[in-house]
This record gives C-alpha cells, sequence and structure tokens, in this order.
C-alpha cells in the first residue's frame, strides 16, 4: 500500500546490485512511494549486477560512480540535478565492500592495505559523498542521507573482520556530519543497524546461513527482511521523520536489545 510519502521528492540511490539488495528494495519502494530518482553503482559493480533492469522498472537512468573518487561523486550530483530537474531531497549511502572478509584473511593476519581500501569503500565514501554534497550545496534542506550499517560496529562477530571498524567509523561519520550538516543546511544524517539479511553480499560470509538463524532465534520479532528495511529508509526520507538526525537507528526485530531468548534456551538445553 503506497501512502505518497516521497511525492515530488527527488533522490540518488547507490548500491542497487540484484533483486537481492537492500538498494534494489528501496527503489522499488521510493518508486511506489511518488519519488524519482537516479541509481548509481561503481563501474566494476555496473558490470556484475542487473541494475539496467531495475532502471527500467523505475523509469530512471544509472550513472556510475567510484564513491571513492570525489570527482565521480561531483560529476554524478551534478548530473543527477540536471536529469532530476532541481536539487536532491534524499540519498542512500548502501555501499560495503571488505578485500580481507572477500579473500578470507583472518583478524589476526589482516592485509592493511586492504584494510584501509575497506574503510575508504565503506566508510569513507559517506564522508566524500557527505562533503561534496555540502559544498555544492546539492540537498535541499531537511532533506536526509541515510547509510546501511551492523551491529559490529558495537559488537564482535569472528567473520566480519574489519568490516567491524569500518561500520564504526560510518556511524560516527554521521554523527559528526550530521551536526555540521543540520546546523549549516538542515539536513538529516542517519544509519540503519539493519539484521543479518540474506544478500549477495551478506550470504557471501563464511558462517552466514547458522548466525542468520542464531540472530532470528535472538530477535523476539525475528530477523527485519530487506523489503522490511526499505520500509524504514523511506521513513527516513519522507518529511514524517524531519527531526531525526546523528541517530544509528536499530531495524532488527530487538536483535540489539535482547539478552538470551527461550528459543536460545531451548537449543541450548538440548
Amino acid at each position: 500500500m503506497a501512502y505518497n510519502l516521497l511525492k515530488g521528492k527527488r533522490g540518488i540511490i547507490t548500491g542497487a546490485l540484484d533483486e537481492n539488495s537492500i538498494a534494489w528494495k528501496v527503489a522499488l519502494k521510493a518508486k511506489e512511494e511518488g519519488a524519482s530518482f537516479i541509481l548509481t553503482n561503481a563501474p566494476v559493480a555496473l558490470r556484475m549486477g542487473k541494475i539496467n533492469e531495475l532502471a527500467e522498472t523505475c523509469n530512471t537512468e544509472v550513472i556510475p560512480a567510484d564513491a571513492t573518487k570525489v570527482e565521480d561523486i561531483e560529476a554524478l550530483y551534478e548530473k543527477s540535478i540536471e536529469a532530476l530537474g532541481g536539487k536532491l531531497d534524499f540519498v542512500l549511502h548502501s555501499i560495503g565492500m571488505s578485500p580481507n572478509v572477500r579473500k578470507g584473511r583472518d583478524y589476526g593476519n589482516l592485509h592493511y592495505d586492504w584494510f584501509l581500501k575497506s574503510l575508504d569503500i565503506s566508510a569513507l565514501s559517506f564522508h566524500k559523498m557527505l562533503q561534496t554534497a555540502e559544498k555544492m550545496d546539492a540537498i535541499n534542506e531537511y532533506g536526509s542521507v541515510v547509510g546501511l550499517s551492523y551491529i559490529a560496529a558495537q559488537r564482535t562477530f569472528d567473520t566480519y573482520g574489519d568490516m567491524a571498524q569500518a561500520k564504526a567509523v560510518l556511524e560516527s561519520i554521521a554523527r559528526s556530519y550530521g551536526a555540521r550538516y543540520g546546523a549549516s543546511k538542515k539536513v538529516r544524517v542517519n544509519t540503519i543497524s539493519q539484521s543479518p539479511t540474506q544478500t549477495t553480499a551478506g550470504t557471501g560470509i563464511d558462517g552466514f546461513d547458522a548466525f542468520y538463524e542464531y540472530a532470528n532465534q535472538m530477535s523476539p520479532l525475528g530477523n527485519a527482511s530487506a523489503e522490511d528495511c526499505a520500509n524504514y529508509v523511506i521513513s527516513l526520507f519522507s518529511d514524517l521523520t524531519r527531526m531525526v538526525t546523528m541517530q544509528n537507528l536499530f531495524h532488527d526485530g530487538g536483535f540489539s536489545a535482547s539478552g538470551i531468548t527461550d528459543g536460545i534456551i531451548d537449543k541450548m538445553s538440548k
């Protein structure tokens, strides 16, 4: 059911790879709620995914951009504003990758150049998108920028590796830049800490299936789906959350606040 929450709003959605991506679900929901937007991803990701199919469904276009390069971000904002007919009202940062995790490097045997790459892709790109937007005055007052995070920023999960540090930096940037951008342009900046989600990236992590089930048992409402996360993102893009900023918002069925559940006790007892 649509509510026209984003009627007349313009934005950019990063990171849609295929139909399992949270960003993909956000794009479909944003279209349903009346928004117009540009899709973007890194050139290498565009070759791997199905983003052109999504663009056709949403009646929009894809503008390639490497979010680690300021010149690419500048071009993305310029072309998006021109294509959409005005400044932006929302931006989704759904960008994350760790070469160490992808190549199976243990946390005690990290390749440090790859570690820096993890931080650049997964966190500093968020700052670059915010700083560039502010300098270009690319986002309207009470616009909303949302980054996707994970509870590994606060808790340790063995197989998450250096992405834990990347997510911690991402959340810190949201607070620091949220304070600055709110004061200067009334732009809101938040992160969403989502349940483990069966995306292409998520399921590539060792032991994902076991942890997915553990989190599901630990969460009173169960794991939040990608579709549910998209709904939450849309609420943060909308005018209903005009006074929400600098927050890391847990969207995890209660996992982040749970100690132990009956389901886990039953499994341990057996």
